[in-house]
């Protein structure tokens, strides 16, 4: 791997492109959450110290090659300006010969942030011109944006092909932490998995039931696989005709020696701001929605990650936005960040509802690792090969 800290660059002077993902949560033009700035000051400080002319690239939203006055980065190169304590220049507008021009004038151990990439028609189209284009704004590529790495986009695969190119620390950091979840597992491994639909998830489940010894199913995926035993689940929410996915993974668990866990009872109620009520599986009744995991499984889903050395943990166990319904997520989350912490497992999370909730309950430095990627940390789990790390990969 390429790594812009054991590659010892000579980067004085040098212009350096940074790919880096500053798609932040935005409500009425101020951001609401900023762990994707947190994590590339690393990268940014460590180019400083080199005396780099750092050269920001980045998006936000979707705006299709169109200039959005929402979607600008102008409020995130704001804030990231407060984070660092240091100036940073923005060049507002399509990347021109003004971009080229601007870029020149600043000095080194200067940042510059380019407006969002998106706005450009070439970017996602991954248009090899624009390619070109962006390519010759500087000396040398740095991608550490691994949560854009699963498109084939002009400023994550395109460039590549033009300029030398190497991955960020944050990047890095982030393929490290999957490598040791998948490859270079240390047994007993156990994932916990959430979210409302199987299908999105069961790519990622037959490729992990290979490698895991414990694959805990939770939220609304669970509800489909208690439905499937017979299970009354009453109004909860399911996805139908999954009967097909539930006999894969229970056929494939089997085959790979694998177990699978589904909650033993469960918090429900007749509406999703009601308050809770524990019930055992056989006593849902028909006008009532599960909305959390009950303490017997809690019970047992602490007895698991006692028993392991690695734990993998992406989706909530129930719906965690209202506090009557939060208890089994934030128990998974102590429970984990107590072994973590005494050192005694490896844990990653990842996924946009499961950083929510290590955000609410303040726990996002209790873990190994917190991948704040989402569809990329996904496909990385399911074992695809992401275009952008391929493309760093095969740049020489």
């Amino acid at each position: 791997m390429k790594n812009i800290l054991n590659e010892n660059l000579d980067l004085k002077g040098k212009k350096v492109l940074l790919r880096v993902d500053l798609n932040v949560p935005m409500k009425n033009g101020a951001i609401t959450e900023t762990s994707r700035i947190e994590k590339i000051l690393p990268t940014i400080n460590l180019l400083l110290k080199k005396q780099a002319k750092i050269i920001i690239i980045s998006h936000i939203g979707r705006p299709k090659g169109k200039i959005v006055e929402e979607m600008s980065l102008k409020p995130i190169s704001d804030k990231l300006s407060l984070f660092l304590k240091k100036e940073i220049f923005f060049n507002k507008g399509l990347i021109d010969k003004n971009t080229y021009l601007e870029i020149d004038k600043i000095s080194n151990a200067s940042i510059i942030m380019l407006e969002n990439i998106r706005f450009n028609k070439g970017e996602e189209s991954n248009d090899q011109e624009f390619s070109k284009k962006i390519s010759n704004l500087g000396d040398i590529y740095i991608n550490d944006a691994f949560s854009c790495s699963h498109r084939t986009h002009a400023s994550v695969e395109g460039i590549t092909k033009y300029i030398p190119s190497y991955f960020g620390l944050q990047i890095a950091e982030e393929i490290d932490a999957l490598k040791k979840i998948t490859s270079e597992i240390k047994k007993p491994i156990s994932l916990i998995i959430g979210g409302s639909k199987i299908s999105t998830k069961i790519n990622i489940i037959n490729n992990l039931i290979k490698k895991f010894n414990n694959i805990i199913i939770v939220g609304g995926m669970a509800n489909a696989v208690l439905k499937n035993v017979g299970i009354n689940i009453g109004r909860s929410i399911c996805e139908n005709q999954s009967d097909h996915l539930i006999k894969e993974i229970i056929e494939n668990s089997k085959k790979h020696n694998c177990e699978i866990i589904i909650p033993k009872d469960v918090i429900v109620s007749k509406s999703l701001d009601g308050v809770g009520k524990e019930k055992n599986l056989n006593e849902i009744e028909e006008d009532e929605m599960i909305l959390d995991i009950g303490s017997k499984t809690i019970n047992l889903i602490e007895e698991i990650i006692n028993n392991s050395n690695t734990v993998l943990w992406n989706g909530p166990a129930g719906y965690f936005e209202n506090p009557n319904f939060q208890n089994g997520t934030k128990k998974i989350l102590e429970l984990i960040s107590k072994k973590t912490k005494s050192d005694k497992i490896f844990s990653v999370a990842g996924g946009g509802e499961t950083v929510a909730a290590i955000n609410k309950f303040k726990k996002i430095d209790t873990f190994t690792f917190v991948s704040t990627a989402g569809g990329a940390f996904l496909e990385y789990l399911e074992g695809k090969e992401l275009p952008g790390i391929k493309a760093l990969n095969q740049n020489v």
